[in-house]
């Protein structure tokens, strides 16, 4: 049984490189016909990171950033976090509104709408994909959207999951819109508890 983060190995760990890259899969074709886009989410890292290493994985702590925030429950407890940068909204919001040169602090609620709408069906695509390989019931709560700084973002798994110390396990993976890279970071983070049902209902011990 995985009662930490560390007894984790490379066979745990190809597993779930292999389940977020169905995930990504799912999330990335459910993307590309909300937006009209060719999307490509690029294969996951699986990561075992101090908290500090995962902000500074995903840039500077003091950076501003956009997230989706949600939760999952049933079955598979956790969240997923999709952080955006001002380069991904300018992207997505220029596709439905044409805006351009957008200011994160000064979004309206139609761009925060459209965010969160995004995050949500990539989300629940991924879950949905992680379910059917696996026969878990999960279910995903109401996104929640935020601009904040990354390091007050990320410290938020890191509170609601204080059981397992100051370690997170990060699925990660990077999105391309029409063949061009934008620097983006959609996590899964799940409980420990919860990688030890993942695993048993596969049968891996």
């Amino acid at each position: 049984m995985i009662k930490k983060f560390e007894d984790l190995n490379d066979m745990h760990l190809d597993v779930l490189t292999e389940i977020g890259n169905i995930g990504s899969g799912n999330a990335s074709t459910a993307l590309s016909s909300m937006i009209g886009k060719e999307i490509m989410i690029k294969l996951p890292q699986v990561m075992t990171l101090d908290f500090q290493d995962a902000i500074e994985h995903c840039g500077s702590p003091e950076e501003l950033r956009a997230a989706v925030l949600i939760r999952l429950k049933d079955e598979l407890e956790g969240m997923i976090l999709l952080l955006i940068t001002k380069e991904l909204a300018e992207t997505i919001l220029n596709i439905f509104f044409q805006k351009t040169d957008i200011n994160l602090l000064e979004l309206d609620e139609g761009d925060t709408s459209a965010l969160s709408e995004i995050g949500n069906i990539m989300g629940s695509s991924y879950m949905s994909a992680i379910g059917t390989l696996t026969n878990l019931k999960i279910g995903v709560e109401a996104p929640v959207f935020t601009v904040d700084m990354l390091g007050a973002i990320m410290s938020v798994p890191v509170i609601e999951f204080g059981e397992v110390g100051d370690k997170l396990l990060c699925i990660d993976k990077s999105i391309e819109i029409d063949g061009v890279c934008i620097k983006s970071n959609m996590m899964l983070i799940p409980t420990v508890d919860s990688l030890s049902v993942l695993f048993s209902r596969l049968g891996i011990v």
